[in-house]
């Protein structure tokens, strides 16, 4: 630190708080530790009784905490989102649209394991809305060896740490399996829970098929939403493993590249995926999904919805975290059911 006549301040950095007190006002930090003082602020440094001031002497190769928290900000700064202005040498990013939050784990754990430095983020793959807080970013002591900060952006790589990809598909086609609510025997409670979900992602459905167990049917019905268009088809129903359910084997029949008949996750082992040659999702929906409050589907439908195709092992690495606990009171998605650490490109 370096002290000097206020005056002659301009354009230097604050090494410390300065409080501005008016009786019956405020009582708060005026300027901020790592302000870089303009020449309008000093007639209101001089009425706050401060004749000089200790700031920052930089050095080559050494820079300031803002400096600092900028360089890392560069780092994961993506389309789609905005930071705050530094404050008290720290740096947050906020999403400017609706959608899926992803990190590149192995390029964030690379950085954080530089000295001196830090990143925090929101869990990879969870859904965001407009507004929210995505990831803060400093470095720890009040000055960094600019060299650290050259090592921690090899580590990063090329791309940016973080993306946020708005939601991409906007309309759906339900296909209703089982003979006792194509006959009318019970209500069909499943559709009307899937739409609620599907909504939430800005998802309308445009289509809906009542099918029998019959698995041609059900396969025609498949075929029917394709020439409808629709950006994503999920079927209902029929997906365990009994005898007289059809549906695992109506969407392998219709034409779908299967990425996975079942996945590491509870509720939702029976879940399937699959993908059309043009990209078309098909999903597969087991019965977990009309009564309990968080399953698979809503831990891949994100994903889904933000156009992000998924891959048998992105399936496979839900099973650590894939265990929901079944509270008395469900407070998902701010639980552990899906957050199991894993290594995730964008």
């Amino acid at each position: 630190m370096k002290l000097i006549r206020t005056q002659d301040a301009v354009g230097h950095v604050l090494c410390h708080d300065l409080t501005q007190i008016i009786p019956g006002v405020t009582k708060d930090a005026r300027f901020r530790k790592g302000h870089i003082i303009q020449e309008e602020d000093i007639p209101v440094l001089l009425s706050m009784g401060k004749e000089n001031l200790y700031i920052w002497e930089k050095k080559e190769g050494i820079l300031h905490e803002n400096e600092g928290a900028e360089c890392l900000r560069e780092l994961c700064q993506n389309r789609y989102m905005h930071a705050t202005e530094v404050k008290e040498g720290k740096i947050e990013l906020i999403a400017d649209e609706d959608g899926l939050f992803q990190v590149n784990v192995e390029a964030l754990t690379a950085v954080n394991e530089q000295e001196e430095l830090m990143i925090a983020t929101r869990h990879s793959n969870t859904a965001v809305k407009k507004g929210d807080k995505l990831a803060g970013m400093r470095i720890i002591p009040l000055v960094i060896e600019e060299e650290k900060l050259r090592v921690a952006k090899e580590a990063a790589g090329v791309e940016p740490i973080l993306c946020l990809r708005p939601w991409l598909l906007k309309t759906a086609g339900i296909v209703t399996t089982g003979s006792e609510v194509y006959n009318g025997l019970i209500e069909d409670r499943f559709t009307p829970v899937v739409q609620k979900k599907l909504e939430a992602f800005k998802i309308q459905v445009k289509e809906h098929i009542l099918c029998n167990d019959d698995k041609e049917m059900i396969v025609e019905a498949i075929q029917t939403l394709r020439q409808k268009g629709v950006d994503i088809i999920l079927c209902t129903g029929g997906m365990s493993v009994d005898p007289d359910d059809r549906t695992p084997g109506a969407i392998k029949d219709s034409g779908a590249r299967m990425v996975s008949y079942g996945a590491p996750v509870l509720p939702g082992a029976m879940f399937a995926l699959g993908y059309f040659e043009d990209g078309t999702p098909i999903v597969g929906l087991p019965g977990c999904v009309m009564y309990a409050k968080a399953t698979v589907f809503d831990l891949l439908l994100p994903r889904l919805a933000a156009g992000v195709a998924i891959t048998r092992k992105d399936i496979v690495a839900l099973g650590h975290g894939g265990l929901c606990l079944g509270c008395q009171e469900c407070h998902y998605p701010a639980c552990s059911f899906g957050k199991g650490w894993y290594i995730s490109s964008t």
